[in-house]
């Protein structure tokens, strides 16, 4: 069940200027930004643009009429519904371009970080609950060996760390997306934030998926505003992945100096969903060094970030964050580290059962028929070379190798003890000793 069904976990719109917890002169500077940008005159217009309840938008223009930064135009045409239109005086314009000078940020108003902390703990990852079934659809035709949804389960639904160990090639990445396929309810992401004056952008289209129509589609914005407050986005719950690319500078604010703005980081971005950190040992930094800027997140819920200026302060951590590695955990971290991770899950190669079912399901998803002699001439030939090590990604890589070279050859698909032979020497690179 969508636990945000429930009136109490919806962010509602302020009532005032003095409760939407911003300052008004912040608020005031951006309308008139937006006005300036925007080129929007009608109370509706702006309120759209600014995502502010259409009172508190008239309270900002007659404040900004007071100060002599706007000015009525008349009634608009019958197409603006006869609102009442306004625009920027010269006064207005030039205080905008001053403004601007300060920070380029216009349209959303943002949300105060202590108002979007009590929103992470309504809407708190840690306060979802999974069921084998839910699991068990959410991983698809993965075929898993006996005894790791139980493990997985209970972790997915404490919503704290996981590390996923194990040789490569056996589904590791895959798991990591089904348990993201699992977490299928909704929560609200903040478009942006706002901490002592400054402005962070959070809500990102390629991270986040949103369940309500274009959120800058002003007809969508008037529509949820009754709903929730506007200065979110309703989204499913978000899935950051990252691997061979991260680096701790990711994990930082983004200053844009053109701007003057500040981009939330890739983990304050997954607040309320899921963190994958895949190939963990891949990296630039260490794994080592990379479990240890998490350690503070892990354990006490919250993160340190810090402004261009150098101060600090905290943002609330609410994140599932798994690991995934092929190495093995006491080659790449100490105890602990180790300690700091509540779950460590060894994902193995499937057992030779296991294997004939995925190469059954592998093959009968391509339209190639199954062939006994060439099943048994790989388990009786070709793996026993390799110590009969079974892994996920083979029966994929042999049967597509088979179909390439068929494909090649004007041959119909099919499988054979050759094709088998030749699509094994392209699965395995043979130590030889290359003279330069």
């Amino acid at each position: 069940m969508n636990m945000l069904n429930t009136p109490a976990l919806i962010p509602l719109p302020p009532r005032s200027i003095e409760t939407a917890g911003l300052s008004p002169v912040m608020m005031r500077d951006i309308l008139i930004k937006t006005m300036f940008r925007q080129h929007v005159q009608t109370v509706s217009a702006i309120a759209q643009a600014i995502c502010m309840t259409s009172a508190i938008t008239q309270q900002l223009v007659d404040m900004a009429r007071g100060q002599r930064l706007l000015e009525a135009t008349g009634s608009m045409s019958p197409t603006a519904g006869n609102e009442m239109g306004y625009q920027l005086t010269e006064m207005g314009k030039a205080r905008a371009l001053e403004a601007l000078k300060q920070s380029e940020y216009y349209g959303a108003m943002p949300v105060p970080l202590a108002e979007y902390a009590e929103q992470v703990k309504r809407q708190s990852i840690r306060n979802t609950q999974i069921t084998r079934e839910q699991l068990t659809a959410a991983m698809g035709d993965l075929i898993l060996p006996e005894g790791l949804l139980g493990r997985l389960g209970p972790a997915v639904s404490a919503g704290r760390s996981i590390l996923m160990y194990g040789p490569p090639g056996n589904g590791k990445s895959s798991i990591s997306n089904g348990i993201r396929a699992a977490l299928n309810d909704t929560i609200h992401v903040p478009r942006a934030l706002e901490y002592a004056g400054q402005v962070i952008t959070v809500y990102d289209p390629i991270m986040h998926t949103s369940i309500e129509e274009d959120p800058e589609d002003n007809n969508a914005l008037r529509r949820s505003a009754g709903r929730h407050d506007p200065r979110y986005v309703r989204c499913l719950r978000p899935t950051v992945v990252t691997g061979g690319e991260l680096s701790l500078a990711m994990l930082d604010l983004v200053f844009n100096p053109v701007a003057r703005t500040y981009q939330a980081p890739l983990q304050l971005k997954a607040t309320g969903g899921i963190f994958i950190i895949d190939d963990l040992g891949r990296q630039e930094e260490p794994p080592q060094k990379i479990v240890n800027r998490w350690i503070v997140p892990l354990e006490e819920g919250r993160d340190i970030l810090a402004l261009q200026s150098g101060e600090k302060f905290e943002v609330p951590f609410d994140t599932l964050v798994v690991f995934s590695t092929n190495f093995h955990p006491n080659e790449i971290f100490d105890q602990a580290a180790l300690r700091r991770i509540f779950y460590k899950i060894k994902i193995d190669g499937p057992n030779q059962e296991n294997y004939l079912k995925i190469f059954a399901m592998v093959a009968r998803k391509r339209g190639i028929e199954l062939d006994q002699a060439s099943l048994v001439h790989l388990l009786k030939v070709k793996y026993p070379t390799i110590n009969n090590i079974y892994a996920n990604y083979q029966p994929i890589f042999l049967i597509d190798q088979m179909i390439a070279i068929c494909d090649f050859e004007g041959w119909p698909r099919r499988m054979t003890p050759e094709l088998v032979d030749l699509a094994w020497a392209n699965m395995f690179v043979r130590d030889e000793v290359i003279v330069r």
